[in-house]
């Protein structure tokens, strides 16, 4: 059986949640509001893809291909 990729989205999410930070604290390294961090992580909004990228950012993640193998 394939394993099933996550979304973007889905990942920072789970990146978020499972994050050795704060979500206070990841607000103040990343310069995204705390609210809005909440409202993503809670399905009721979505980031900018400029905020998406300061979050990865403060969270020390990278954009990158996968490997099909």
């Amino acid at each position: 059986m394939a394993k099933q990729v996550k979304g973007i989205e889905a990942q920072l999410r789970t990146a978020i949640l499972t994050a050795d930070i704060s979500r206070y604290r990841l607000a103040k390294v990343s310069g995204v509001s705390e609210a809005a961090l909440s409202l993503f992580v809670n399905g009721h909004r979505t980031l900018t893809l400029t905020s998406a990228a300061k979050v990865a950012k403060a969270l020390g993640l990278e954009l990158r291909p996968r490997d099909e193998g």
